[in-house]
């Protein structure tokens, strides 16, 4: 039985699944990800998909508030600069897809770097209202671009969603699928990566205690300037995905709301959590379908049902927020981490 942790190697110590259990859960969810597209319908692609580019932005919002402290409210504008960066690159110079959605990551980031300079000297409620700002703006320039060519919606010619030769346009939802979860892989890799690296473990001292952090040497302005940029990065790809697999970009698909969902996921995943993020997206991305499902089936007996479902939909939200924060503070991974403990320890629960 393991009891306590036992490296006997440095690569034993630096492993991200040191153990078997942990490999064999990575291998099942491979596992997992390459048969469902095979035997899922259209419905559960599209779930998925949307799941997929939930969790990228909210590994890319977890960057910044879990793991170095920064509260931000601007996560769904630095979704719509990817998203318009891109869509505009692809209708006007014809780009393809796997130019044009880097250019967006790296603009996006640039943005957020710009906005996080006035930013990173901020804390708790002047940053949540800064990066408010950060949303307001984008949002504004976005309803009154016309200098810029940007309309209240940008379609996307089809033959721009390809990659390498491979069109993404028509069968959408099956093509697309690979794309959203290749990226999502990589994205998990690297942010998990990121805070086993010096600068992501710089954000992390930030976060516990930043005047201790500055005592020993770590600059506050570069790393938190670096936790806007990279959060902002990884947003710009959430929404240079949703541009080029709806097709149609529209500035109401990126508004306060969007930016409140995704914290909302990260707080009931778990902060500080790559897996978190990912348990919070799937979580918020499945009740509102869960309970239009609930909604068609209650038609028949109840039919003003259907009507009361937003309001049902806000209020569903704003209780599991409340409820999380009440009963699992910590999150999805939280109540998973007493899961595999309680195993792990039978029957010597105590």
């Amino acid at each position: 039985m393991q009891s306590g942790t036992f490296h006997s190697s440095y690569s034993s110590d630096m492993g991200l699944r040191p153990y078997w259990p942990m490999r064999l859960r990575i291998i099942l969810v491979i596992v997992i990800m390459l048969v469902f597209p095979w035997f899922a319908g259209r419905y559960w692609l599209n779930l998925a998909n949307t799941i997929g580019i939930a969790a990228i932005s909210a590994i890319g919002l977890n960057i910044l508030v879990g793991y170095t402290g920064q509260i931000s409210i601007g996560q769904g504008g630095f979704m719509a600069v990817g998203a318009y960066t891109s869509g505009l690159l692809a209708a006007n110079a014809g780009l393809p897809m796997w130019v044009s959605v880097p250019i967006a990551c790296v603009v996006t980031a640039v943005v957020g770097a710009l906005f996080g300079m006035p930013s990173v000297r901020l804390k708790g409620l002047y940053l949540a209202i800064a990066t408010l700002a950060a949303q307001e703006i984008i949002i504004w320039v976005l309803t009154h671009g016309k200098i810029l060519g940007i309309g209240e919606s940008l379609s996307l010619p089809p033959e721009t969603s390809n990659l390498f030769g491979l069109s993404l346009a028509g069968s959408t939802d099956f093509n697309f699928y690979w794309l959203i979860m290749g990226c999502l892989v990589l994205t998990v890799i690297f942010v998990s990566n990121l805070f086993r690296s010096r600068a992501g473990r710089a954000m992390v001292a930030i976060r516990d205690q930043d005047i201790a952090a500055q005592v020993i040497g770590v600059d506050l302005f570069r790393y938190k300037l670096l936790a806007f940029a990279t959060s902002s990065f990884f947003a710009g790809l959430a929404g240079a995905l949703t541009a080029h697999y709806r097709g149609i970009i529209s500035w109401e698909r990126f508004t306060i709301e969007t930016s409140i969902l995704v914290l909302a996921m990260i707080i009931i995943g778990g902060l500080g959590s790559v897996s978190g993020a990912i348990y919070g997206a799937t979580f918020m991305t499945l009740l509102p379908a869960l309970l239009s499902n609930v909604s068609r089936a209650a038609s028949g007996v109840f039919p003003s049902f259907s009507s009361y479902l937003p309001y049902i939909q806000q209020g569903a939200f704003g209780l599991a927020i409340v409820l999380f924060l009440i009963f699992e503070p910590e999150g999805i991974v939280k109540m998973w981490r007493n899961v595999k403990d309680y195993f792990r320890l039978w029957p010597f629960s105590y």
